[in-house]
């Protein structure tokens, strides 16, 4: 799975799951947490959903604010635990 592939299928996670608005326009670089769109309970949420739709497990201590903030963090983190 390539990372624009990777990206559009947690856009639309994000999109529809916590924030409930399927046609919200996320950008790459839109802090989710520290913009107030989704609380930082969300990011377990987020660690869960990778697991199951990436088949990689993000550690717990990883699943945090400075590195799970933006749309663009959250790819790199994937791609990073796949290549690991």
């Amino acid at each position: 799975m390539n990372e624009s592939e990777i990206k559009e299928i947690l856009r639309a996670f994000i999109t529809q799951e916590l924030l409930g608005r399927a046609g919200y326009s996320l950008q790459e670089d839109e802090p989710l947490i520290t913009g107030g769109l989704i609380d930082s309970f969300s990011l377990a949420h987020i660690g869960v959903f990778i697991e199951e739709a990436f088949g990689v497990y993000i550690p717990d201590p990883d699943l945090t604010v400075a590195n799970m903030d933006t749309l663009n963090q959250m790819v790199r983190r994937v791609i990073i635990e796949q290549s690991g």
